[in-house]
């Protein structure tokens, strides 16, 4: 099992920054990646980016150049973080993060509650 506990949501105005965090721990050492997904009002969710277990990072074209993900980690334990900068109206939505292991399916795939982030002046 992997525990995931996210934090750092709030109002910002448009143009403003807001770095989310993601604390997981549990089974750890063979999480493929890390990822983050948000959820707006009326929409399904979306995929945000991800970070392999190399380091690797990648991010949906609505948010690169924009969002940048980081992670510090320790044994039995990954921190990840969601840099975003340049925030716009429609980045407004609940921000979950997730830890998948392989073979990739429901099972091998952990969510945190998520945290909400409204961008509006």
């Amino acid at each position: 099992q992997v525990q995931l506990v996210e934090s750092g949501g709030g109002l910002v105005q448009p143009g403003g920054s807001l770095r989310l965090s993601c604390a997981a721990s549990g089974r750890m050492f063979d999480i493929y990646s890390m990822g983050w997904y948000r959820q707006a009002p009326g929409k399904e969710r979306e995929w945000v980016g991800e970070i392999s277990r190399s380091g690797t990072t990648s991010y949906a074209d609505s948010v690169k150049g924009r969002f940048t993900i980081s992670r510090d980690s320790a044994p039995n334990t990954m921190t990840i973080y969601l840099q975003m900068d340049n925030l716009k109206p429609e980045d407004t939505a609940v921000y979950s993060c997730n830890a998948r292991r392989a073979p990739f399916n429901d099972a091998n795939t952990y969510w945190g509650q998520g945290t909400q982030v409204t961008v509006s002046s």
